[in-house]
């Protein structure tokens, strides 16, 4: 009777590992995804592609496969990957504007200085019809091959960092060397405060902070600590928070469209997950690194709000240069600025139910 049971067990056990093999071969997935970012599993560009990987995965039952790169395995850089994602030979990609710039030269709307007040406004903005209309050009711009698909947040906010001194005013800017992207609007931002645009490859930068090539950045906490900036005597940040570090989630749109639809709605609700992970994901690790910062002798500053709007007067002729000189430039900036004040308006009613 014992054996005959166990032999029961062995077969039942057998068939049922056959099934299982069986049911894997069934479901095999009918969508296959490459998604790349040029970063690393630090990062909140991973943080994000987990949690898309996982929802699309999970609530397609297999019928679609994400498949995760991280770094320059399939390209190197925001051109080249853009390129790839027009000619499909990579399905998912995520830029910052400064990386599109070359492509989509009106992206950098993304980059104007204070006209998103914080987390909360820019957060409305971007999951309302500004990236929708922005979603419109890009694919008529590229053939309708890149769909814009979300835009979430890369490392927080841009401050003012430097080696030499606490920056209070734009005035305390002047005659700096502050290193910037190969990207005009953020040049014409630092010469607005009166201090010099250089131009310095990310890998470069901690070195060029030791030898005084440059003397500041514009940078988020969370990259001035993994880069360990402070060890190259990057010391002072001024928290002005003059551009929300917005990241760009585009697919190929053929890879998206021939999906049938129910499958196109768990892409869309999984980039909507991955846009809140990556919403969240800065703040979290923003904690951690402004005490590593202040542990290794770093110096934060906040802006009274009469400061705050110093900095941003000196930087209007940024508005002035975008409108001239980005093809449709005041209406890009006008819809941003439209968005931004209609959340406020948004936020500020909110404000009035509960606080009363």
């Amino acid at each position: 009777m014992f054996t005959k049971t166990k032999i029961n067990s062995v077969v039942a056990a057998t068939l049922i590992g056959a099934g299982v093999m069986l049911s894997g071969v069934a479901q095999a997935a009918d969508f296959n995804l490459r998604a790349v970012a040029n970063s690393n599993e630090n990062d909140e560009d991973y943080d994000g592609l987990v949690v898309f990987k996982d929802f699309v995965e999970s609530h397609s039952n297999g019928r679609i496969e994400v498949d995760i790169f991280m770094g320059t395995q399939l390209c190197g850089n925001g051109v080249e990957c853009l390129e790839g994602l027009e000619y499909g030979s990579l399905d998912i990609y995520i830029s910052t504007s400064g990386g599109a710039s070359a492509m989509y030269p009106y992206v950098q709307v993304l980059d104007l200085p204070y006209v998103l007040r914080d987390d909360r406004i820019a957060e409305e903005v971007f999951t309302g019809d500004f990236t929708r209309a922005l979603r419109k050009q890009i694919l008529e711009d590229s053939d309708n091959t890149v769909r814009l698909m979300t835009i979430g947040n890369t490392g927080g906010w841009r401050n003012f960092a430097n080696t030499k001194q606490t920056i209070k005013t734009p005035e305390d800017l002047d005659g700096l060397k502050i290193r910037t992207v190969v990207s005009d609007l953020p040049q014409e931002l630092v010469r607005s405060m009166g201090a010099n645009p250089t131009p310095i490859p990310w890998p470069e930068l901690f070195t060029s902070f030791q030898t005084g090539v440059v003397e500041g950045s514009k940078n988020g906490i969370t990259d001035i600590m993994g880069m360990k900036f402070t060890d190259a005597g990057l010391k002072y940040v001024t928290l002005d928070g003059h551009a929300y570090m917005s990241a760009l989630w585009y697919m190929n749109n053929d890879s998206f469209m021939d999906m049938p639809e129910d499958l196109r709605r768990v892409v869309v609700d999984g980039f909507s997950a991955l846009q809140q992970a990556t919403f969240a994901s800065p703040k979290r690790k923003s904690i951690e690194a402004y005490k590593a910062f202040d542990e290794a002798g770093g110096e934060l500053y906040v802006p009274s709000p009469e400061e705050k709007e110093q900095f941003a007067k000196a930087a209007e002729p940024v508005y002035d240069w975008f409108k001239t000189n980005i093809e449709d430039g005041d209406k890009w900036f006008t819809l941003l600025d439209t968005a931004a004040k209609e959340a406020e308006q948004k936020v500020q009613a909110e404000y009035v139910s509960d606080l009363n």
